[in-house]
């Protein structure tokens, strides 16, 4: 058995039974200053390695994994900052905006390119058409929003003059995108593919092939600051565990999809997400360049005072990234 078959078989065969009570590496590293981990659960499935990680995470001598239920758009980021959360996955850019505020998160690695997909009506074929647009969005400060004021502001168009937002459920969005009473709304999965599904709109960009987006990170990991300090054992194998999840979607695909349908996704959106978005690539992109990518976009936007310089300066810590890129050679 190759060390990608182990891998996968680890993680989905139940870890512990592979690895015993610790993962190999785990014992070098000392006792985890803590066993108790807090992770979000959103409504979207790209973060599917958070997840599937679960198994890995006891594995890595964790016994008390909770997924905390985030409803809202800008959830993930404000239970970080209130400490219900101690890690999670969740879009670069509205960590990045928590930084430049002076709020304690951290930003750890990245796990994987893309998600996000920009949807129009007929009247809106690239990004520039929506100067002047109605777009639709869960609420200000969240991903949606902030992703799309990233694309606007690389293509010179300015989102908080040039793009009237409105704050809408994302179901309620849809709707409005069918009736062609907002022009664009983005989506990541499995939204998108219900959106494509149902051939509502038309995809404007996919940022898991178009570039620059296809060429930058995503998702990250961040944790609260505190949690990182207190705990850096802890902090390296949890994310070692969702790494190890990640190459987990790209080896098997149809069995990470059971994993996350068992958490109340659908599966066949599970599924072709796990196929779409490039999970094998964590190891090429890097993401103190998606941090400055950025920053320097939300710069441009105005959405942040602090230089890219600073906030990778205050809001940064590769050091564990780096050596779980050595350590989990494809």
């Amino acid at each position: 058995m190759n060390r990608r078959q182990f891998m996968a078989t680890a993680a989905l065969g139940g870890a512990a039974a592979w690895l015993g009570d610790r993962a190999p590496d785990a014992v070098a590293e000392g006792p985890l200053e803590t066993t108790k981990l807090r992770l979000s659960q959103i409504a979207g499935i790209c973060v599917a390695p958070q997840y599937i990680a679960e198994d890995l995470l006891k594995a890595e001598g964790f016994t008390d994994v909770q997924y905390v239920h985030v409803s809202t758009g800008v959830g993930t980021y404000q239970d970080m900052v209130a400490g219900k959360l101690d890690m999670s996955m969740a879009f670069v850019a509205p960590f990045i905006l928590q930084v430049d505020a002076g709020i304690p998160v951290v930003l750890l690695g990245g796990v994987h390119v893309g998600c996000f997909e920009l949807f129009g009506t007929k009247r809106i074929r690239t990004v520039r058409d929506l100067k002047g647009k109605t777009v639709a969005v869960p609420e200000l400060g969240s991903a949606h929003h902030v992703f799309l004021a990233s694309m606007a502001s690389y293509v010179g168009v300015n989102p908080s003059k040039d793009i009237r937002f409105v704050e809408q459920p994302v179901g309620e969005s849809v709707r409005l995108l069918a009736d062609q009473k907002v022009d664009a709304l983005m989506a990541f999965p499995p939204m998108a593919q219900e959106l494509r599904a149902k051939k509502l709109g038309h995809v404007i960009v996919n940022s898991a092939v178009d570039r620059p987006w296809s060429q930058y990170f995503c998702c990250i990991v961040a944790a609260n600051r505190e949690f990182v300090r207190k705990h850096p054992v802890a902090t390296k194998r949890a994310l070692r565990a969702i790494l190890k999840a990640t190459n987990v979607c790209a080896l098997e695909p149809a069995r990470a999809a059971r994993l996350v349908a068992n958490r109340g996704y659908d599966y066949d959106y599970a599924l072709q997400t796990m196929k779409e978005l490039p999970y094998d690539k964590w190891r090429e992109f890097d993401p103190e360049d998606t941090t400055r990518f950025y920053a320097l976009r939300l710069h441009e936007a105005g959405m942040i005072k602090s230089s890219p310089q600073k906030i990778l300066a205050q809001g940064t810590d590769w050091r564990f990234f780096n050596e779980l890129k050595k350590e989990l050679k494809g």
